[in-house]
C-alpha cells in the first residue's frame, strides 16, 4: 500500500485520502434521538449533584474553618 502511494500523483494521493475518509466516514453509527435525550438528561442531573455535593463539602469545610479560627 505504501508502494502505490508513492507511485500516485499528488491529485491520485488526495483522492486516496477523501476516499479513506468517506469509507471510514461510512462506518459511523449515529444513535438515535431519543438516547441522546436520555443520555442529556442523566448528564445535567448528574452535573447537579456533583455542583450540590462540592457545594455542600464546601459550605462543611468553611463551617469548620470559621470554627477553628
Amino acid at each position: 500500500m505504501a508502494d502505490d502511494a508513492k507511485k500516485l500523483s499528488l491529485g491520485g494521493k488526495i483522492s486516496h485520502f477523501f476516499g479513506g475518509v468517506r469509507a471510514e466516514y461510512n462506518k459511523i453509527v449515529f444513535t438515535d434521538r431519543a438516547t441522546v435525550r436520555k443520555q442529556t438528561i442523566a448528564v445535567v442531573i448528574v452535573s447537579i449533584f456533583v455542583g450540590v455535593l462540592i457545594a455542600a463539602i464546601d459550605f462543611i469545610l468553611k463551617y469548620l474553618l470559621h470554627f477553628v479560627i
